[in-house]
């Protein structure tokens, strides 16, 4: 069945690799890194189904060339630790066939990466031994619009509350930092781009008619509780286990397999206990989850089965667990399980509301801070006009930072103004004004339900634990407190 695995590596010269060798491997061909004179060829490599390379817009049509492009990518990073490419590797589909599976890769690399200024070389591996997968190595430096290699960084002068550049006696320069200039490697990418191939997968899935869908949130974050997860085998270790060769992969994932079998035992002894709950719910009037966890634990006090470990100073989380299943009419697990699901939703659609308020916010405070800086230095700037063409170089001498902060804000305002002669200063105060406060409300509302949503986590554990403890022998008593 169809099992999600996407992984995210980085592919760099400090480690001692290239991205030509990384390349050669996954794609079974012979290229001559230019950079160390080194040639690596993987041309006996078997199990490669298909490989491609997909292009920005603004890429060179030469980069269609696995050759060209890697070693272009060698020749541009010029440090012994460079980052030379990002290898992202994913598992595919079982159910669907490799033209299927080809399709499924591109359309998921041209939208994430390509997309975002991405060079990325695809390369599917299938030996027929179940384990069919896709390598993506994708290029780590931006494209300027001549289809140049950008700057991975760029560095920006630290001001100080007057605006003014802050020089660094000891190094004899102006302070400076800095800063990325893409959002390649944030860390909101990773899980963006492992949530957009659980999204397109199971859109290949559904539309093709199979069943199965993958999910890349982990069991915990699924609300999956009586299910530990397996860890992937790699090529490696897949064929070495077919052969009958026992592997330490192979060992974990045998006895993961073992506790889910137990763990199933005893979901299965829960469902004969909700069985037996909706054949008395059928003679009497329906009973809510508060109602059947209630007397749960009243029936387990009278009788002394219950543990030492829900006492007194757990009254709160008890009394806390009830309110909220009533106050939500919650009937059974599954409701449970839905209110939970339903409240981590609205936190993803939350955060990806807040995301263009920040993009938006960072470029109207560089738009703001520069025009202030414009405005500030007109003055000066008007009066090195107005000086004697022999007074000019002293006047320019005794004012150079001022006259170099009036100069630096004209270029950027020039440049983002698009022709219009008038600084805008008023409106973009009045939109930064509001973003802020859509800022903090989004922001209150993500906080708020992050916190409610710890809290209905350990609700929701805590009425696992019991009706657990429920389906287990009348004589065994609870082991498992509640979390408060």
């Amino acid at each position: 069945m169809a099992i999600f695995h996407l992984s995210i590596k980085i592919t760099g010269r400090g480690k001692g690799k290239s991205a030509v060798a990384a390349a050669a491997y996954r794609t079974g061909e012979k290229i001559k890194n230019e950079y160390d004179g080194m040639v690596h060829d993987y041309t006996r490599k078997q199990g490669i189904v298909h490989s491609e390379i997909l292009l920005p817009d603004n890429a060179p049509l030469e980069y269609k060339d696995r050759t060209i492009l890697w070693n272009a990518v060698e020749k541009v990073e010029k440090f012994k630790t460079a980052q030379l490419a990002r290898d992202i590797e994913i598992a595919l589909p079982i159910e669907l066939t490799l033209i299927q599976n080809k399709s499924l890769v591109r359309e998921y690399v041209k939208k994430n990466f390509a997309a975002a200024g991405m060079c990325a070389d695809i390369a599917i591996h299938d030996s027929g031994d179940g384990n069919p997968h896709a390598h993506v190595l994708l290029t780590m430096r931006p494209f300027n619009e001549d289809g140049t290699w950008g700057n991975k960084q760029k560095k920006e002068y630290i001001l100080d509350a007057h605006g003014s550049k802050i020089y660094d006696p000891l190094k004899r320069q102006y302070k400076c930092q800095s800063v990325p200039s893409t959002d390649w490697n944030e860390q909101t990418k990773a899980e963006e781009w492992r949530a957009a191939w659980a999204e397109t997968a199971n859109k290949y899935l559904a539309h093709l008619n199979h069943a199965e869908r993958i999910d890349y949130r982990s069991y915990e974050r699924q609300g999956i509780t009586d299910q530990v997860p397996t860890i992937h085998l790699g090529t490696a270790a897949s064929q070495m286990e077919k052969r009958g060769i026992r592997t330490e992969r192979g060992y974990i994932n045998r006895e993961i397999e073992l506790t889910n079998q137990k763990l199933q035992n005893i979901k299965a002894r829960l469902t004969k206990l909700q069985t037996w709950l909706k054949e008395e719910s059928e003679n009497t009037e329906p009973l809510s989850l508060a109602d059947i966890v209630s007397n749960i634990l009243n029936r387990r006090g009278q009788t002394g089965q219950q543990s030492r470990h829900i006492g007194i100073y757990n009254l709160k989380a008890v009394a806390d667990m009830l309110n909220f299943l009533t106050e939500n009419k919650i009937m059974d697990i599954a409701g449970l399980d839905e209110k939970l699901s339903s409240m981590i939703d609205k936190q993803f659609k939350l955060r990806d509301k807040l995301k263009p308020v920040d993009r938006r916010l960072k470029v109207l405070d560089g738009h703001i801070k520069q025009a202030e800086i414009y405005r500030e230095h007109t003055n000066i700037n008007r009066l090195y006009q107005q000086q004697n063409p022999k007074d000019k170089d002293d006047f320019y001498e005794t004012h150079r930072a001022d006259l170099t902060l009036y100069h630096a804000s004209e270029r950027y305002l020039k440049a983002h103004l698009n022709g219009r002669d008038k600084i805008p200063l008023s409106a973009w105060e009045v939109e930064r004004e509001k973003l802020d406060a859509e800022k903090k409300r989004l922001s209150g509302e993500y906080i708020t339900l992050k916190n409610n949503t710890t809290k209905v986590e350990k609700i929701r554990s805590n009425v696992y634990n019991i009706m657990r403890s429920e389906s287990r022998e009348p004589q065994r008593k609870m082991t498992h407190g509640l979390e408060h």
